[in-house]
């Protein structure tokens, strides 16, 4: 039986500013782009925040009328690939099992620990006091016999909680979930599925297989055996090569972008980011493409070669 844990830093961008800055803490932060202008985007939000109503994708001042209190900082790149590298550095103490999901989460598999380390949850225990400790974050950690699971398991309870999804319990916890709880449904997938009544986690598992292929593709089909879990998708060590063939960002604001001064600060703020990776993975970029969805979900997509190969920000944006 494998035992998988997904990590996720809790509102990573955020924490870390917290943690730099103590005078910080216990107060609503949002980590924004174009801080000094208010209609920069939020890319991150503590949890006060969170809970004040201040989303990812929304506009500095829509934000501030959530939360009044709300203290807007800019981010900082480096400083968050420092504590994720460090984060990683943790879990590797335990399995050299580890696959990134982004800075901030990461996929475990400590089958082969277990007789060392004490059993899954132990681990994950473990884990999430020795990052509180050393580093001053919070993860919330999922553990579950496959990764979807985990990463519905991490998401379950937060913020700085180990949620257990077991073969024995994982209809009871997961099934009556919505169903764009899990993992590779987004919303053209579950507007496809709203049509066949399918709402929760539970409907996509007991929904026909054939039915689901038939209406989704191979993604249809895919969804159902994550539902009923079967996914049987390997946890790639830290020492396989990955080829970096593409790095992309995306948001999904809070309300129709309109105007051109509205789409530049969107995109100023995605093309910090997709630099901020690309420096990360030491690579540079020869074509950019943007895609666009509008509100109804039609998507647009060009693309461009670039006159010379970039990782910079101001060159993605223009």
């Amino acid at each position: 039986n494998h035992a998988i844990l997904h990590s996720d830093l809790n509102c990573f961008y955020a924490s870390v500013e917290t943690m730099l800055d103590p005078s910080l803490r216990g107060k609503a932060v949002a980590v924004c782009g174009c801080t000094e202008d208010r209609h920069g985007i939020v890319l991150a939000k503590s949890e006060l925040a969170k809970k004040a109503g201040v989303k990812t994708g929304m506009v500095n001042w829509e934000a501030k009328q959530c939360c009044r209190d709300l203290i807007i900082v800019p981010p900082q790149y480096d400083q968050y690939l420092k504590y994720s590298k460090l984060t990683q550095a943790i879990y590797q103490r335990y399995t050299d099992m580890v696959e990134p999901f982004g800075m901030d989460e990461c996929w475990l598999d400590v089958t082969g620990s277990r007789c060392v380390c004490g059993d899954a949850r132990t681990i994950a225990e473990n884990i999430r006091c020795s990052v509180k400790e050393e580093l001053g974050l919070t993860v919330s950690i999922g553990v579950s016999f496959n990764k979807v699971f985990a990463k519905l398991g991490s998401d379950y309870k937060k913020p700085d909680a180990t949620t257990v999804i077991s073969r024995e319990n994982f209809r009871e916890l997961l099934w009556p979930l919505p169903v764009d709880r899990m993992i590779f449904v987004g919303d053209s997938s579950k507007a496809a599925l709203e049509k066949l009544r399918v709402r929760t986690i539970g409907d996509l598992a007991r929904l026909d297989r054939e039915l689901l292929e038939k209406k989704l593709g191979k993604q249809g089909a895919a969804l159902s055996l994550y539902a009923n879990g079967l996914d049987k998708s390997p946890v790639r060590s830290v020492y396989e090569e990955r080829e970096v063939k593409s790095i992309g960002n995306s948001i999904t604001f809070k309300r129709n972008l309109t105007g051109i001064e509205d789409i530049r600060l969107g995109v100023r703020a995605i093309a910090d980011q997709v630099a901020s990776r690309l420096r990360r993975h030491r690579v540079k970029c020869a074509t950019v493409q943007v895609v666009i969805k509008d509100p109804d979900f039609r998507v647009i997509s060009r693309q461009r070669p670039l006159k010379r190969p970039t990782h910079l920000s101001r060159d993605l944006y223009e």
